[in-house]
């Protein structure tokens, strides 16, 4: 199949850090394949404007196969860009029409401060996880996995929120900036298997505990994380959360 080319018109933010202003920057990209993904584009412009003797674009990436969750933008006002449940990185060109202007800016929330350009500091997420999003497991040989069974339904359903990737793009397209998309995914998956037994009374407390302290906004059903999330973390993974919480509390009051 031949590849088409289009010419693109890109309002890129630009920030030193957390503590200066930032402003947008426009660029003109001419002959961009349809086939590129999104990050190919930006390596192509950064290379123009390092040979341009200008500052390259900072922007995070790691895996570019959409499960590394680095690759945060907000692109035309929507995280991670107009194709539904899709990461920056698998956005391909082809989502854009010859001669669009296209709208780059980092994730926008207190608890997400900018390093540089597109990149912020997401390890507020780290330490949510480190409050309790573990499990306690003897070491040893591998246990054959027949002998601790599990609910097909409940297996499944751990799997899914097991799918979160942690981008921030929940956060991002929050009106409040909650990250309660992101922390019940982490909590539903754990308490609904064996393994996660031991913490969980701590958990949901510990976890949300955390998701406070590090200044996320709070959860008003909207659904606006839900619609962005590059890997479909449903919206009951919050009502589960709240169960546990609420069960948590009372257990550690008794």
């Amino acid at each position: 199949m031949e590849q088409k080319s289009i010419s693109l018109k890109l309002k890129v933010w630009k920030q030193k850090n957390s503590q200066t202003k930032g402003s947008f920057e426009t660029h003109s990209m001419n002959d961009v394949s349809t086939e590129m993904s999104f990050l190919e584009m930006f390596d192509v412009l950064n290379e123009k404007l390092i040979q341009e003797g200008k500052e390259p674009i900072a922007f995070d990436h790691d895996c570019r196969e959409g499960i590394c969750g680095m690759c945060s933008m907000y692109i035309n006002g929507r995280p991670h860009g107009p194709w539904h449940e899709t990461t920056t990185c698998q956005l391909h060109m082809r989502a854009f029409n010859n001669g669009e202007t296209i709208v780059v800016e980092p994730w926008r929330a207190n608890a997400f401060p900018v390093i540089k350009d597109l990149i912020v500091d997401r390890t507020p997420f780290d330490r949510i996880i480190q409050a309790g999003g573990f499990i306690s497991v003897n070491t040893g040989n591998a246990v054959d996995a027949n002998s601790l069974p599990v609910e097909k339904s409940k297996a499944d359903a751990s799997f899914a929120a097991a799918a979160c990737i942690g981008c921030g793009a929940c956060v991002a397209a929050c009106k409040n900036s909650s990250a309660m998309l992101f922390v019940s995914a982490k909590v539903t998956h754990l308490a609904l298997i064996p393994q996660g037994d031991p913490e969980r009374k701590t958990r949901a407390l510990d976890m949300v505990a955390q998701m406070d302290k590090e200044g996320f906004g709070a959860c008003t059903n909207t659904g606006a994380c839900e619609a962005v999330c590059p890997k479909g973390i449903s919206l009951e993974n919050i009502a589960r959360l709240n169960k546990e919480y609420l069960l948590a509390g009372l257990t550690s009051e008794l």
